[in-house]
């Protein structure tokens, strides 16, 4: 869940967000402060190159969290202040519904005292972006780079030189 959005300034920042949680094996993403212009980016991405994956707007972060917390998931804050990313991912890993907040502007206290984990992946500022792909490619221990995504019209052939790009048309 991406809480916050700074308009025109983030557009950009907030899709990347997504289609970082999507490429690092994410199922869904929630997003507040967006409008329908980031939906349809990650949608036609998804179109063109495959996979299952959902954005859902919402107004209010909160009720997503509590709800999550009420079913018995689990809320690991991406943050520079809190505990080393990898000496969370022991306990982490044995969760099953993990939700991953980040922030785009300030982020409020309620999101610390909310989560159950606050990580960080560095004491130094450093992007959101950055934080979700380590934070994706730890918990998955790097498996979720094979993952094939299926039903796209598009699909990158790994090439040592050179860009290979096969249309399913």
């Amino acid at each position: 869940m991406r809480i916050g959005h700074r308009l025109v300034r983030d557009d950009r920042v907030t899709t990347h967000a997504a289609l970082v949680a999507r490429a690092f094996g994410a199922e869904k993403i929630y997003m507040t402060g967006i409008d329908q212009s980031v939906a349809k980016t990650v949608y036609d991405i998804g179109k063109r190159w495959g996979g299952e994956f959902e954005l859902e707007i919402v107004e209010d972060w909160k009720p997503v969290a509590k709800n999550w917390k009420r079913s018995g998931g689990t809320i690991a804050h991406l943050t520079m202040y809190g505990v080393r990313v990898d000496t969370a991912m022991k306990s982490l890993r044995k969760k099953n519904d993990v939700l991953v907040v980040v922030g785009s502007e300030k982020v409020p206290r309620e999101a610390y005292e909310l989560a159950d984990y606050n990580i960080s992946v560095g004491n130094q500022p450093h992007s959101e972006i950055a934080a979700l792909a380590i934070f994706l490619d730890r918990i998955f221990r790097g498996k979720q780079i094979a993952k094939e995504f299926s039903g796209g019209r598009l699909k990158i052939v790994p090439s040592e030189k050179g860009k290979v790009v096969q249309d399913n048309t």
